[in-house]
């Protein structure tokens, strides 16, 4: 029947010159960056455990949750095993295996991550990474590479500049390029006195970060912005507009959260404008419900909306899909399982959108049947094709990756 479906939609999708197979293989080739620390709760695996800060919260308590590199990467694994396609995964820094010896920020080297890079390179993954710069006492007054204090600020451009050496090594040993992104808390609760002053110490720690001489064939760097946070919402210094100036001035790419903004404010709107502008762009796909809640990604508007912006913009390659949520309140495989596949989904459905004839229908003024066409393809029978997609690459079709993951429940995570 999945088969038989699937040629019944291809002809409705044929009708409007739209090559369904070339979608699919298009499709097979673009990879999403899967975020680690949905698996743990941004524990991480530093001998020392911090506290959550820098506004980063993760709400639940369900059961399973990984508490040593050797489970996360086998919960890893499962999800991987039920999502179509060749993925990525992101690390932040917190995830460095130091046998037991307390190693600091600054301090963190390649070996630190070899399991990560051997576990990756069996598998045919990339990895991308990020230097962690929460949770730690030199930043528990909320600032870092914005800090007065000269030597907190030393502590954290050195972790960033080891980082860029780690997302190196990633690359160089994975034959992939590592994007290395940066982001940081810094900001004010209240309304600030200066602007100014703090953010000319973070471009003079950026500027510093970057002197660091890395091999940007291995190596990408990217910044990333926010518009406020718990214990900054009144101004945060690393703004979009600061990383937009700095990443085109610097060519550094920008990285955009689709947390990061107001919530009226969409990622989808910004695509085409920094893509006029720069070769690359970056995004951390989340799901913000009133504020950053980072809620795990869903099949909705701005979703699709996000896909169709790359898509139709011929970008499947200049833009680096990201993936960023965390929610301690479900099962956390089916947390990654259920983001990943919604945004492959959200892909798939902008390969199968007329994109051309809606171009062709907007600059002849024809509102009419753009927006009949917008609504009616929503009940295409899209989802005979991802059902087939699913089928080809090897991976349950429909909701039965749910059983897999009930049982992995039940055998693996419910002894934790």
């Amino acid at each position: 029947m999945i088969r038989e479906n699937y040629v019944m939609a291809k002809k409705a999708y044929e009708k409007w010159g739209i090559d369904v197979d070339d979608a699919l293989e298009k499709l097979q080739n673009v990879p999403i960056s899967i975020h680690c620390w949905q698996g743990d709760d941004i524990s991480g695996f530093e001998v020392n455990q911090r506290e959550l800060s820098g506004g980063i919260d993760v709400t639940g308590n369900y059961p399973g949750k990984a508490t040593n590199p050797e489970e996360l990467r086998m919960d890893l694994e499962k999800a991987l095993s039920l999502i179509p396609g060749k993925h990525r995964v992101n690390l932040h820094a917190i995830y460095a295996e130091t046998d037991g010896v307390v190693v600091d920020r600054n301090e963190i080297e390649p070996k630190h991550f070899e399991n990560w890079v051997t576990w990756a390179k069996e598998r045919g993954l990339g990895l991308d990474f990020n230097p962690t710069l929460f949770s730690h006492e030199k930043a528990e007054d909320g600032l870092t590479l914005s800090h007065p204090d000269e030597e907190i600020r030393q502590f954290w451009i050195e972790h960033c500049i080891a980082s860029r050496k780690i997302g190196e090594y990633f690359g160089k040993e994975l034959g992939s390029p590592c994007l290395t992104n940066i982001w940081i808390p810094d900001g004010y609760k209240d309304m600030p006195s200066d602007r100014l002053t703090p953010r000319t110490r973070l471009k003079d720690s950026l500027d510093q970060i970057f002197a660091e001489d890395v091999d940007e064939s291995h190596n990408i760097d990217a910044v990333e912005s926010k518009l406020f946070g718990i214990g900054s919402e009144a101004f945060v210094v690393g703004s979009h507009e600061f990383y937009l100036g700095y990443a085109l001035k610097n060519n550094k790419l920008c990285l955009l959260d689709t947390g990061h903004f107001h919530p009226t404010e969409t990622v989808s709107n910004k695509i085409s404008s920094m893509l006029l502008f720069s070769d690359k762009l970056a995004l951390h796909v989340s799901r913000p419900v009133r504020w950053d809640s980072d809620h795990v990604v869903v099949l909705d508007d701005e979703l699709r909306e996000i896909a169709l912006e790359i898509v139709r913009n011929d970008a499947l390659d200049k833009v680096m899909i990201g993936l960023d949520f965390f929610d301690a309140s479900i099962n956390r495989v089916a947390a990654w399982t259920i983001g990943t596949r919604n945004m492959i989904k959200a892909l798939l459905y902008a390969l199968l959108t007329p994109n051309e004839y809606m171009r062709q229908l907007q600059d002849e003024g024809n509102y009419t049947e753009r927006l009949a066409l917008i609504e009616e393809f929503k009940t295409y029978p899209f989802g005979a094709i991802w059902d087939y997609y699913c089928k080809i690459m090897d991976v349950p079709v429909k909701e039965a990756w749910l059983n897999e993951v009930k049982a992995y429940e039940e055998k693996i995570l419910s002894k934790r």
